[in-house]
Formats: structure tokens, sequence, C-alpha cells
């Protein structure tokens, strides 16, 4: 499909979907859903359940008691019903008594990477909608799998991609619709987020990787499993803040889809370098532990139609965050490092713009709808709207706006990172999760104005 075809048959799809300007829980249908992992995350998101009239948080599961007490505090403290615990025991495979549960809509799953595969196909087998975090397996076989349980039980599946519902990134979505940028060329976007302080905060010397410095709660941190991963692997760990967007401005697998991929890794420096700065020394057991993961990891695809897209992860080493996003095509470009937007015949020749002027005339429909409700929110308003989404599309049996093929094509970018820098750098094909259904599938993230 050539790009004028491509963004007519969306706009015409999005006139077809739009719904009259309704209250964000109209609905009188109420959803019961559970949550697996109550952690920093979990609460986080739970909050967002918590506080609409159209869901009831039916069962909670953590193998954490710390974590899983106030998670049932915060239902408590929000009027609502006890939900029914699992976990309490310890026992890892205690999930799969969560999704036994009679009754359940949907299930949340915000648990260490490695159990969102099989957390989520036992989801689906038992018949319940998954509304998972990032990201959807750790290996390609994982992706296969996951895609094989949802297409022989048919059960919907949502990536809790929260990015790619940013407000000025979904500005940025509506002016490429719009065609503001022409015909997109370039693309880029990344995880540049220093996690130093966050793989380094277990509060317990005597565990592994532990700095000795006090940051959350008793302990209970991603450092307990999130460190680890950077110890073993080196490759694009977190692709999909960075590609998500990327990938629904291109269209991909919706007329467009990913064809290579290749990725390059720096030396491992920063995280001994704070470890040792940390413990005042190399005698504490942190200094002694081999980094596999590279500072700095680029990624490069390539598109169908011609697209390339440059990704960067980028949280060994000091500096601000940033998603680094950059939207180019034929007649323009915009820049969220900077905020500054460039639009040939309409800026002044050769010069920046700033681009708050831009976001406010493009303002997303669901942003100018529902700002006010997402007030208060996790990042900044996007944990509201993705769990919106989640949940309008569980209550109309709709399609899921972040869909089974997104997750698995965003997710599938870090073992493959992994293997392209193992084989030296090598360029590989990108497997077609859709087995070419995405020359006919249409666009409809962002369309309704719902969700």
């Amino acid at each position: 499909m050539k790009r004028r075809e491509f963004i007519l048959a969306g706009a015409a799809l999005g006139a077809a979907t739009l719904l009259p300007n309704t209250p964000a829980w109209a609905s009188k249908r109420r959803i019961r859903l559970g949550m697996i992992g109550t952690g920093m995350r979990g609460q986080v998101l739970l909050k967002e359940l918590l506080r609409r009239d159209d869901v009831e948080v039916a069962a909670l599961c953590d193998i954490e008691p710390i974590m899983l007490g106030q998670a049932l505090d915060m239902a408590a403290k929000a009027g609502k019903p006890a939900p029914k615990a699992y976990g309490q025991d310890g026992d890892v495979q205690s999930y799969h008594r969560l999704l036994a549960q009679r009754g359940l809509d949907g299930v949340i799953i915000a648990t260490p990477w490695e159990w969102h595969a099989p957390m989520a196909i036992a989801a689906m087998e038992a018949r319940v909608a998954v509304g998972c975090e990032v990201v959807a397996g750790i290996t390609l076989q994982d992706h296969w799998d996951v895609l094989a349980a949802q297409q022989r039980t048919g059960t919907p599946y949502m990536l809790l991609e929260n990015v790619c519902y940013r407000r000025d990134v979904m500005a940025a979505l509506q002016m490429v619709r719009a065609g503001l940028f022409g015909e997109l060329v370039h693309l880029q976007g990344g995880y540049q987020h220093d996690l130093r302080a966050v793989k380094f905060n277990s509060g317990n010397p005597a565990e592994p990787y532990g700095s000795g410095v006090e940051f959350g709660p008793k302990g209970w941190s991603e450092a307990r499993w999130r460190t680890e991963h950077s110890v073993r692997r080196n490759g694009e760990l977190y692709p999909s803040h960075g590609i998500g967007p990327c990938a629904m401005y291109t269209g991909i697998n919706r007329g467009n889809r990913f064809t290579h991929i290749n990725s390059f890794a720096s030396k491992a420096r920063g995280l001994h370098e704070y470890t040792v700065a940390k413990s005042g020394g190399t005698t504490h057991p942190s200094t002694q532990v081999k980094f596999k993961l590279g500072d700095v990891v680029t990624t490069t695809l390539a598109c169908e139609n011609g697209e390339t897209i440059l990704l960067q992860h980028d949280t060994s080493l000091p500096r601000p965050y940033s998603l680094g996003f950059r939207v180019q095509g034929t007649q323009g470009l915009w820049m969220d490092l900077n905020q500054s937007i460039h639009i040939e015949g309409r800026s002044p020749g050769h010069k920046w713009e700033p681009f708050q002027a831009y976001q406010d005339e493009f303002d997303h429909p669901l942003w100018r709808k529902y700002a006010q409700d997402a007030e208060g929110a996790g990042h900044g308003g996007m944990d509201y709207f993705v769990i919106h989404a989640f949940v309008e599309a569980v209550k109309a049996e709709a399609p899921m706006p972040i869909d089974i093929y997104d997750a698995l094509a965003w997710s599938a970018i870090t073992p493959l990172s992994e293997q392209s820098i193992a084989e030296g750098f090598k360029t590989l094909e990108f497997p077609d999760f859709t087995r070419g259904l995405w020359k006919s599938r249409k666009p409809i993230f962002a369309f309704d104005a719902r969700y």
C-alpha cells in the first residue's frame, strides 16, 4: 500500500469508528479483573483500576507478602470490596489459582519480565483477556508460543505500552496522519534513562548486586530481578517505549512491517563504576560482577515501505531521561529532545520552531476529552490512558488497540538484537508474526474517541 493510500484508508476508518462524545465511564457494564504482580509498577496500575466505577478488582496475586499487603490496603482505602488474595504461601505457581477463579473478564500482568510469557499463555488458555506489561517474552520462541496460544484460544491480548499515549507523541501521530511531515523517511526513539539507582537499590548488602543504599521500601524493588538481565544479556532490553510510537507512525503490522534488524553494543563500564563509587572501593561483592550489557546499544530496523528506524538503549550511564523521538519526512521533522519542529513552507527557513503551538493545534481528541480524568495518573497521565484502553476494549469486546501482533513485533526486537550482537553485529531478517496479514490489516490505534 502506498503512503497516500495508507493515510486515506486510516482516515476513512477513523471517520467510520468515531463514537459520540460520551463520558469516560458511561457504560453500565462492569468487568471483573485480576492482577498478577502487585509490586511498584503493579500498584501504579492498580491505582487506576481502583479509581474506576466500571471495574471490580476481584483478585490479586503476589508472592511478596509486603507488596500484596500494600495492594490490599489500597483497595480498602479506596472503599472497594476486598479482592481475593493469592500467593501468600510463596508458591510461584499461585497465579494459576487466580486464573481459575470464576468470573474474571481480564487480568493485568505486572511481574518480572521472565514471567510475562508463561502467565499470558496460562491466562489465554483460561480464556481471560490479557493486559500485559512490557515485554511479551524473553526468547524468540517465547514470542511464537504466546502467538500460538492467542491464535489457539482467540483470547484478547494487549501490550500495556503507555508511551504510545504520551501527549506530544499523540499530537505527532495526528500530524503524521494529516500529512504534515510528508512521506515518512526516518524515525528514532529509545529508552535513555539512568537506571543505575534502580538496579542497585536492594537495601541489603548481603544480596547480590546490592549497593547497601536504601532507595525502595524495605528493599522490595526492581533490583531483585532487573539487574540480572544486565549481567547476562547484551541487547536492546527495553524496546517498546521507543519503538511503539514509531511503529504506530509507520503503520507496522497494518500496511507495513519490519524486514531487517541489526544491533551494535558499546563496551560496558557504567554499572561497574557506579558500584565502585557507591561502595567506596572494590571489596564489595557488587564490584566483582561482570556486566554483559553494553552501556549504549544501538539498533536499526528497516521497513517494508522504505523507512528506517533507529533505537538506542542507554541505562547505565549518567544522563537525564529522554526517549529521543524523531519523526522525519519529506516535508519536515519533529524531535522531542528539545521539543522542536521544522515544517517546510511553514517554519522559518533553516530554523527550528517550538513544538508547543503545534501540539496545541494537533492535540489528540483523547487528550482533549480525558485530560482531566488523567490528572494525577502515573507517567504524566499515560497510565490512565493505557488502562482505560484495555478496560474499554474488554467491556466492548472490541479489538485491542495495541494487539498481539504489536506486542510481538515490538518485543521480539530484544532477542533479535541479542542474536545480532552475538553474531558480530549481523543483519537479520525480521520474522513476520502476522504471516502476511500485515498487507491487509487496517490501522485502528487511537481513532476511536474512547481509546
